[in-house]
């Protein structure tokens, strides 16, 4: 299912936080009828030890792993889509592994982790969902074994550093106090300069379109105000370790990041001529370049800053 420029942001924070664990491809196309999954992950051999930096989201991953993120609460319609893909996947397992004369062993059939900001009990009960208690948090339901499908409804996870990288995925008050606390961790802490990051890309891209009079959700305003205030927090450090060595250097190398993420979100892998115009595009501010990003369509990009001959 297509996503916006805005609910790319979890895809992108996952692939981040997975990134070092194993082999992470987002927008996955499932074999057949052209459909995407958001997130599929292939756990390395280092995972044991790795994952524990991710706390329960290290849990998850600990078998190859379908991950549907959604910022607004999932629908009958999207649960039962993501099911239909997983069923494509597991049924391109099994054939490969006929090719091969081989047998299909349970921990190599992936397994879809559909994490929504919300869950009604009506709606879990209308899917039979059934939490897990002896292995797994509240927050966590389970479908029947065999359909190796479940539900993270963000908003019921206990607040513990085990589910801090999943409630950073959540929306309103809940992923508010996931900010917070996220900020508060040493300097150092693993990952935490990733998700920073992209926290402020997204503060970049709502502060665009509050400017294009684009009407926000509640919780939207009160998110862009929080990662205001962290984003100036930020900007006296660089201004105080301004004259560091390589730091103009670290900035560019963000800035770059910013505009290849905001071209991928809007037209997928980029090729040659679109790879071409990240250079140009960052001698521009983000304040300049994001609405450009999100307004143009490629043909007035590759125009206004494609090579010229």
């Amino acid at each position: 299912m297509t996503r916006n420029v805005h609910d790319q942001k979890p895809i992108q924070c996952l692939k981040k936080l997975l990134d070092p664990l194993g082999k992470v491809e987002t927008n996955w196309e499932v074999p057949g009828e052209v459909q995407e999954i958001d997130v599929y992950f292939l756990p390395s051999q280092a995972l044991a030890t790795n994952g524990q930096s991710l706390g329960l989201l290290g849990k998850l991953a600990t078998t190859p792993a379908m991950f549907e993120p959604f910022r607004n609460p999932v629908t009958q319609f999207e649960v039962l889509s993501c099911i239909g893909k997983l069923a494509q996947v597991h049924d391109q397992v099994f054939r490969q592994a006929k090719r091969a004369n081989a047998q299909v062993r349970v921990t190599e059939l992936p397994r879809l982790w559909i994490l929504s900001p919300t869950a009604s009990e009506e709606f879990l009960e209308s899917f039979n969902f059934q939490p897990d208690l002896v292995n797994y948090p509240k927050g966590i339901y389970f479908l029947g074994k065999s359909l190796y499908t479940a539900i993270v409804a963000i908003d019921q996870l206990p607040v513990t550093p085990e589910t801090l990288w999943l409630r950073i995925l959540g929306r309103g008050r809940v992923q508010q106090q996931a900010i917070e606390e996220l900020k508060s961790l040493p300097t150092d802490t693993q990952h935490k300069a990733n998700i920073l990051g992209l926290l402020y890309d997204m503060l970049t891209i709502l502060e665009a379109r509050i400017k294009q009079e684009q009407d926000l959700e509640e919780d939207d305003r009160e998110l862009v105000m929080q990662l205001s205030g962290i984003y100036q927090q930020r900007l006296e450090v660089v201004t105080e370790l301004g004259r560091q060595e390589g730091l103009v250097q670290g900035r560019q190398n963000e800035r770059r990041s910013m505009v290849t993420y905001l071209l991928r979100s809007r037209f997928g892998e980029l090729d040659q001529e679109m790879l071409g115009i990240i250079e140009p595009l960052m001698v521009l501010s983000p304040e300049e370049f994001t609405p450009l990003l999100l307004q143009l369509s490629r043909l007035e990009l590759l125009t206004r800053f494609g090579e010229r001959t």
